[in-house]
Order: C-alpha cells, then sequence, then structure tokens
C-alpha cells in the first residue's frame, strides 16, 4: 500500500518580511532617521526625543500649520460639520466648503475648474488613472514623484496595457529623441514635477510646451512643490513661467504650503467633469476632512492677500543656497528654498544625519531609490517662518559637521 506524498509546504507571503533586517541593522548603528515622532511642533522649530531642534526638513513652507487663523478655520469647521464626512465626493461626502475651494483654486491658477481629492498622492493616483488606456502613450520625467508612476500603472491595470517612457531628468534633448522615434498617431501626455521635491531643481516647462506643440501632445505639471513656494505671488512653476494658458492641467497637494491634507487638480471645465466621474480613487475614498478643507481656503486666502510671505520664503531660501555654496557644499540644481546637501554616499548621508540630530538639527536623509545611488542627500528645507537666528545655526552647524566629514 503506498502513502500519499506529503504535499510540499506552501511559500509564505510573509518570508520577505522576516528576511528584512535593513531598518533593524540601522537602528541597531544609531543611523536610522525615519518614523522620528515629533513630540511638539512649534513651526521652524520642534520638540524631538526631548530636545527642541531646528526643523529644516519640513515642507512647511510658508509656516502656516501654526497661525492662528488657519488653526481656528479648522476648529469652527468641526463645529460646523463634524469631524468627517463620513462618505465619498460621489455620494453624501460633498460640503459647500468643497466647492467653494475648488471655484477659488481655479480662480488662482486660472484654469476653468478644480476637483479636490482627499490626498495629493491620491491626486495624481486618480487623475491619470482616469485618463490613460491602452491607446495613450504616456512620457515622463524620471525624476517626476512615485505617485504619478503609480497612476500610470493603475491605469495600465484598469485598461490593459499602456506605454510608458521616461525621459532623463530635465533633458529635452532626450525627450525630444523619444518622440521622434514614436508612432505620430496615438494621444501623448507628457507629465513632470514643477518644482523636483528631492533636488529643488524647476521643471523646463516653457521646453515641453514646445516639444508638445510640436508633437501634438498634452502637458501635465504636478506643482505639489511649486504653489506658495515660486512665482512673483505664490503661483507657482505657471506663474513662474507665464505659462498659465499653455499647460493642459496642474495638480498640487495641501500638505506643503497650503498647511493641511489633501490635494487638487485643475484644468478645462470638461476635463475635470470626466475625471469626477470615471476616477476610482475619487469615487471609492472618503472625502476631504472638513477641518482640512477650512485649513486650505484659509491658507489660500492669506497666500492671495499676504504675499510677503512668499517672498519671505524666496529671499530666506535664495540666501542659504548661496551660503551652503559658499562654504563648499554641493547643492546640485536647486533654485528654490528646496536646497539638497549632496553627500553622495549611502552611510556617509545617515552618519551626516545622525551628527546634525545630535546638535540639534533636524533634516531629511535620502537615499536610493528615491534618489539615484550616487546621489545620497541631506535634503533641507527652508520656511518663511525660520529667524535669521535658526538659519545662522543651521549653517554653523553644517559647516562643523561638513569639515569634519570631510564632506567640504
Amino acid at each position: 500500500m503506498h502513502r500519499a506524498a506529503t504535499p510540499a509546504p506552501a511559500a509564505d507571503p510573509f518570508a520577505k518580511c522576516r528576511d528584512f533586517k535593513q531598518a533593524e541593522e540601522m537602528i541597531a548603528q544609531g543611523i536610522y532617521p525615519y518614523f522620528f515622532p515629533l513630540e511638539e511642533n512649534h513651526g521652524p522649530r520642534v520638540v524631538m526625543d526631548g530636545r527642541e531642534m531646528i526643523m529644516i526638513g519640513s515642507n512647511n513652507y510658508l509656516g502656516l500649520t501654526m497661525d492662528p487663523r488657519v488653526q481656528e478655520a479648522a476648529r469652527k469647521a468641526i463645529e460646523r460639520f463634524g469631524t468627517s464626512c463620513s462618505g465619498s465626493r460621489f455620494l453624501n461626502g460633498t460640503l459647500a466648503l468643497h466647492e467653494e475651494l475648488e471655484r477659488r483654486l481655479a480662480r488662482f491658477v486660472k484654469k476653468q475648474a478644480a476637483l479636490a481629492f482627499s490626498t495629493g498622492y491620491q491626486t495624481n493616483l486618480g487623475v491619470i488613472s482616469a485618463l490613460v488606456d491602452k491607446k495613450t502613450i504616456i512620457v515622463a520625467d524620471k525624476g517626476t514623484h512615485a505617485c504619478v508612476f503609480d497612476g500610470i500603472f493603475l491605469g495600465g491595470g484598469l485598461n490593459s496595457r499602456v506605454t510608458m517612457k521616461r525621459y532623463r531628468h530635465n533633458d529635452m534633448d532626450h525627450l525630444e529623441s523619444l518622440f521622434r522615434e514614436m508612432d505620430p498617431d496615438p494621444p501623448k501626455l507628457i507629465v513632470t514635477d514643477g518644482v523636483f521635491s528631492m533636488e529643488g531643481d524647476i521643471g523646463k516647462v516653457p521646453h515641453l510646451i514646445d516639444i508638445c506643440e510640436r508633437y501634438n501632445a498634452r502637458l501635465f505639471v504636478d506643482d505639489a512643490h511649486g504653489l506658495g513656494v515660486i512665482g512673483r505671488t505664490g503661483r507657482g512653476t505657471l506663474e513662474y513661467y507665464d505659462a498659465f494658458d499653455r499647460v493642459d492641467l496642474l495638480t498640487c497637494t495641501f500638505s506643503k504650503s497650503f498647511a493641511s491634507l489633501g490635494g487638487f487638480v485643475a484644468g478645462d471645465q470638461e476635463v475635470i467633469d470626466y475625471v469626477k466621474h470615471r476616477s476610482r480613487p475619487m469615487i471609492f475614498s472618503a472625502s476631504m476632512p472638513p477641518a482640512n478643507v477650512a485649513a486650505a481656503l484659509k491658507a489660500l486666502e492669506i497666500i492671495e492677500t499676504e504675499p510677503h510671505w512668499v517672498r519671505s520664503l524666496q529671499t530666506k531660501g535664495e540666501r542659504m543656497r548661496r551660503e551652503f555654496q559658499s562654504l563648499g557644499f554641493d547643492t546640485g540644481e536647486s533654485e528654490t528654498p528646496i536646497i539638497p546637501i549632496l553627500v553622495r554616499d549611502d552611510t556617509k548621508t545617515f552618519q551626516f544625519w545622525k551628527r546634525l540630530f545630535e546638535s540639534g538639527v533636524y533634516a531629511n536623509a535620502v537615499v536610493s531609490p528615491a534618489v539615484p545611488p550616487d546621489r545620497s542627500l541631506i535634503r533641507t528645507t527652508i520656511m518663511a517662518t525660520h529667524s535669521k537666528e535658526d538659519l545662522d545655526r543651521v549653517l554653523e552647524t553644517f559647516e562643523k559637521i561638513g569639515k569634519e566629514m570631510h564632506v567640504i
């Protein structure tokens, strides 16, 4: 009598979790720079690990998260609407506040219409996945945010295979070479960031517009780090280049200059209507909570009526970039208050971060795959509300550590 063979044990989908040791090893070495809790937040200064620190790692560019007017607007919205909409925008989750915010945002960026999503990530995910199909060719800058590529992949999953091509970061010659090789007939969409979040440089929108016109393509700009940061009145990359009427779609998040959480897309009315009725992340997600909508509305009002905040941010960013460079640091191609300090070695970047943290300065350690392997960096971001004393101390700390670690 033959015994039935014992089946081989099934592969465990959690095996990779047991094998993941990188974070554990970094913690043991004392150089793990992620998920550090804030105990108190005072804008340019925070309390972490029981100590007050200068925060130069936040995207709170205008410092409006701590503005009493923004906080009061959020409190009043909770009193009026509660803490949640308890449903999607498609059904019961649209408030009068949502529609007011969308009208005012469309006017602010000089577009026909706008649509608010629950997060900035979800905005790009929802817009791109709604618009692409198997006929569409997407051409994206390699430095564009991850949510853009996830939107492309989601669209591909829903609509069969989507053709995606990536061009070298801000390399217009490479981009044009890709278009020369393409079939001229399929619909095409170029996607770029306005301000790139790691390197602080600005997308070459005028060149992209020219290529769109020559090859019959549309242009999509994610300006998460541009609105409230660049442009004469803080209207971002489109204002910086005077290109409001030549960019087809603009997206942005509320978690940076707008002191909130959420995001929006702006463009022609018919495109926004289509996205509103076809975007799965829009239809199947709970809507942006009342407090966040009200905070974004108040921040928008402040940006529109008090332009000195944007000017202060730009002036301080220019000063810090100039000072870092004069000390001998490599700041890459930065043109904005996002100023990378290129270290170019992962371990050395983590060690630099640790020395900064121990000295009372919080910045961000950024390594691959967020940046190419040879461009590991300390990401610094300046805020309009940083004092001269704060920034002087940051420079002194960087100079001391940079010399001791032979970065400068």
